[in-house]
């Protein structure tokens, strides 16, 4: 069985929860306390955070590739496109939520000095986003896609980190309501996240 080493109010743990439930594999999420982590984790990951991975000898930390590996090892439902094209375009996009999105987490989490040009940065690239949704369900068109799962961490959390978004970024409200309607993503929440949304 695999054991998914998360934390409990942690983005990226987020991802893999919802990869793990969208599946509907067995599984165990073991939760970690985020200021008080157990010495193991700095043991299998040597960077000392969650998310990891533990598949009988394979260790894996970092979301993505955590993701992608079950993906893969699991095919139904395929959240990676099956297209190489479209699969690279799809990694370069997750590369992208991780340099413009993903990178300001730390700031907003912990309210840092510089948290409100964070707020504006994520807000401002979060809009340029709306008008995907105009046309399509999801961010790959009309399946939902690992995509989809890595951004869907943000959104929920977008009233706990401070960010209100404009009118014009109405389509994007309305495709996060999509997925915080599925029922991997309902399941994936912890009760530490189930709070930071009214």
């Amino acid at each position: 069985m695999m054991n998914l080493y998360s934390g409990t109010t942690d983005p990226f743990s987020h991802r893999c929860r919802i990869v793990l439930f969208e599946k509907g594999m067995d599984f165990e999420v073991i939760d970690v306390d985020l200021y008080n982590k157990p010495e193991d984790i700095a043991v299998i990951n040597p960077y000392n955070r969650v998310p990891v991975l533990v598949d009988r000898d394979l260790v894996l930390y970092e979301a993505n590739i955590i993701n992608e590996y079950i993906d893969e090892r699991f095919p139904h439902p395929q959240l990676m496109p099956p297209d190489p094209i479209l699969r690279a375009r799809a990694r370069q996009l997750l590369h992208t939520f991780e340099h413009e999105l993903f990178s300001h987490i730390d700031v907003l989490e912990k309210n840092q000095k510089g948290v409100e040009k964070s707020r504006a940065h994520v807000r401002d690239e979060l809009v340029q986003l709306a008008p995907i949704f105009v046309k399509q369900k999801f961010m790959l068109g009309d399946e939902f896609s690992m995509l989809d799962v890595a951004i869907a961490p943000l959104l929920w959390r977008l009233e706990h980190y401070g960010i209100e978004l404009p009118k014009a970024a109405a389509n994007l409200m309305k495709y996060a309501e999509r997925i915080f309607s599925r029922q991997g993503f309902i399941d994936a929440l912890t009760p530490s996240e189930k709070v930071m949304r009214r």
